[in-house]
């Protein structure tokens, strides 16, 4: 019986804690919106990297602008 002397006011400061906790999440807006990051993921965001880029860019030159044998160009 004496335990509950404590054990009441520990858990009443626990579930304040936890309200506050709540309410500072309402107010700070984390869940104003609950399908943005949901829907982020499914979002077709990647960038194409550079060297898709430069491949691009090779395949569209002339087949004689290559080096064949290794020799250099003046």
């Amino acid at each position: 019986m004496d335990s509950l002397y404590l054990l009441i006011p520990v858990a009443l400061v626990f579930v304040a804690v936890a309200v506050k906790l709540l309410l500072w999440a309402i107010d700070s807006g984390q869940y104003d919106d609950l399908d943005k990051e949901g829907w982020r993921i499914l979002a077709d965001d990647d960038k194409p990297d550079d060297s898709a880029g430069t491949q691009r860019e090779n395949d569209d030159r002339n087949p004689g602008d290559d080096d064949i044998g290794g020799g250099h160009r003046p």
